[in-house]
């Protein structure tokens, strides 16, 4: 099963409706949790998920509730039996709790880290329950049946990959971008992408280097690509372009170029998040 690990720092804006995109979108019996590990937001991005749960989870049984309770009827009038008691119906149609579907509250796990999304993601996979980790950020939204296609790969023995990804946006350069994320190629590669990684791969690796306050997605994609065990899942994720419209695009892609080359010309971590820090924060 997956355990979906999501790193937020003020998320408020974004976190109910990856919620949502993430329940609408697989199916229970393959998601092991849902783990949010906060860096110490401000915003009330956990008082929203909080929320999220509780107000999901009611309903969810409300529904479940109207669903069972209209199949058992549909069931007495085919079969002309009208002898039924309201306290028999209710046995049969039991707790509504117990059908299929999503179990919300059992299935979010909330956790407080110190801030820098390594720390946030090594924090989340060390109690994750699931045999397969899925990193996710907080504004990026995987296909239909990601989880489906995930398992389908690690069952090919494919042990780690991510999704093609596209921009909200239709700037030209984005959407090249987009479009060379379909190939397997390590420059093509960012952590907006996601990352599935199978819990024993990624202990063995070490999990995320928590030197890199920055950088730190292209790390672990680095050690995967040199160990050969990386792939691409031909279907498309979308993540949010709102750092370019903050900053404009050609201003972040030259710096995030930038970066890249320092860190290949032997930046150190410190080197980068400074670098970061005074160009784009």
């Amino acid at each position: 099963m997956i355990s979906i690990i999501i790193p937020v720092f003020n998320e408020a804006d974004n976190i109910a409706n990856l919620l949502t995109h993430l329940l609408e979108n697989s199916e229970d019996k393959n998601i092991s949790e849902i783990i949010i590990v906060d860096g110490g937001s401000i915003d009330g991005t956990m008082d929203i998920v909080k929320d999220f749960v509780t107000s999901s989870d009611s309903e969810r049984s409300e529904e479940l509730y109207r669903e069972a309770f209209s199949n058992v009827l549909d069931t007495k009038f085919q079969k002309r039996n009208f002898t039924r008691t309201d306290a028999q119906l209710g046995s049969e149609i039991g707790d509504p709790e117990s059908s299929s579907g999503w179990h919300i509250q059992s299935k979010i796990l909330f956790l407080e880290s110190s801030k820098g999304r390594a720390k946030q993601m090594n924090c989340g996979a060390k109690h994750a329950k699931g045999t397969i980790l899925y990193f996710l950020h907080a504004d990026s939204f995987p296909p239909k049946n990601f989880d489906q296609f995930i398992i389908n790969e690690v069952q090919k023995e494919n042990e780690a990959g991510c999704f093609r990804m596209r921009f909200d946006s239709h700037h030209w350069w984005l959407r090249l971008a987009s479009w060379l994320t379909q190939f397997n190629w390590r420059a093509s590669r960012g952590g907006d992408q996601s990352q599935f990684i199978t819990k024993t791969l990624f202990n063995t690796i070490g999990g995320y280097d928590e030197a890199y306050v920055i950088y730190e997605d292209n790390m672990l994609i680095n050690e995967l690509y040199a160990r050969d065990q990386f792939t691409v899942i031909n279907k498309k994720l979308t993540t949010s372009a709102r750092l370019y419209r903050k900053h404009g695009v050609w201003k972040v892609q030259y710096h995030f170029c930038t970066i890249y080359l320092k860190k290949w010309f032997g930046a150190s971590a410190e080197d980068l998040v400074a670098y970061y820090k005074k160009n784009i924060c």
